[in-house]
C-alpha cells in the first residue's frame, strides 16, 4: 500500500513514526516477516478466487478480514490513517486506495487488490490485479507488463545496488511497452511498520539512490497505467485514479535483499 496523501519518491509527509535511517533486518526478523506475508500470499489467492462478476467490493474486504484473522494476524490497513477497510480494491482508472463497499464487479473489470497483514508485529504488503473475463486485449497486455515490471524491480533488489536500479528496471519494461508508471506513488521499505525507509520510486536513473544491503525490506509495487501518469485523488480523500481515465495495474511483493539476492516473502 502507498500511504495516503502520497508516499513520494522525495520525502514523504506521512505522520505515522518511522524509523530515521533504513533498518536493517536480522534473520529471525525477516523469518517472522516471511510468515506475514505467506499470510498476505494466502489471501491473494482466496481473493483472485473470488473476483467474479456480481460480487460486491465489501466480499473481497470481509473475506481478507477473516482470513487474516484466522491466521493470527491484523488487517494492517483497518485504521491506519483512518483507512476504513481491511483492503484496498482498485478498479479499471481506480489506480490504488479503493474503498471496498457494494460496488458489484463487472465482466471485464481490471481489479486491484493491495492487502498488509501484521503478524507477531511485523508486516507482509502485497498486491495482485485480477482480469475479469471477458479481458480486453489492452487489459492483457497491461497486466502482463505490470507483472514483467515487478519481476524486472526484484531482479534488481542485489546487495552492492541501489534503490534507483530498482526504479529503471521498472520503469524500462513499462516505457518499452508504451505505458507509463505512476510518479506520484511509490514502494517503500517495510518492517514493524507499514512504510518505512527508504522510498522506491517505480522510475528515475540507475545508481542513484541508497545503497541495497543484506537485512533491507522492501516493498516494490509498480502501479502501471495504459495511459499517462497522472493521477488524481477522489472526493474521499483515497482512492487515486488514472487523469485520462485509462485502467491501471498493480502488482506488488515484500521482498529482502539477502546475502545472495532477493528474497521474495509474499509467496504462499
Amino acid at each position: 500500500m502507498s500511504a495516503r496523501r502520497g508516499y513520494l519518491s522525495q520525502v514523504s509527509p506521512d505522520p505515522e513514526p518511522k524509523p530515521a535511517a533504513i533498518v536493517l533486518r536480522s534473520e529471525r526478523e525477516i523469518a517472522l516477516l516471511r510468515e506475514a506475508g505467506r499470510v498476505v500470499a494466502r489471501v491473494l489467492d482466496e481473493l483472485g478466487r473470488l473476483a467474479e462478476a456480481g460480487r460486491t467490493t465489501r466480499e473481497l474486504d470481509e473475506l481478507a478480514r477473516r482470513l487474516i484473522r484466522e491466521a493470527g494476524g491484523v488487517p494492517t490497513f483497518k485504521g491506519y490513517m483512518g483507512y476504513p477497510a481491511s483492503m484496498c480494491v482498485s478498479i479499471n482508472d481506480e489506480v490504488v486506495h479503493g474503498i471496498p463497499g457494494d460496488r458489484r464487479l463487472q465482466p471485464g473489470d481490471v481489479v486491484s487488490c493491495d492487502v498488509g497483514a501484521t503478524l507477531e508485529g511485523y508486516v507482509g504488503d502485497g498486491a495482485r490485479t485480477f482480469l475479469l473475463p471477458p479481458a480486453s486485449p489492452t487489459a492483457t497486455r497491461l497486466l502482463k507488463v505490470t507483472q514483467a515490471a515487478l519481476e524486472a524491480g526484484i531482479a534488481a533488489a542485489v546487495p552492492g545496488a541501489r534503490v534507483g536500479d530498482i526504479s529503471y528496471a521498472v520503469q524500462t519494461v513499462v516505457e518499452a511497452a508504451g505505458f507509463s508508471v505512476v510518479r506520484k506513488y511509490c514502494g517503500h521499505g517495510v518492517g514493524t511498520t507499514m512504510h518505512e525507509e527508504p522510498a522506491v520510486p517505480n522510475f528515475g536513473p540507475a545508481g542513484h539512490g541508497p545503497r541495497l544491503r543484506a537485512g533491507m525490506v522492501l516493498a516494490i509495487e509498480p502501479m502501471v497505467n495504459a495511459g499517462g501518469p497522472d493521477v488524481v485523488v477522489g472526493q474521499d480523500g483515497w482512492v487515486v485514479r488514472t487523469r485520462d481515465g485509462s485502467p491501471s495495474a498493480h502488482c506488488e511483493h515484500t521482498v529482502a535483499i539477502g546475502a545472495e539476492g532477493p528474497l521474495i516473502l509474499t509467496l504462499p
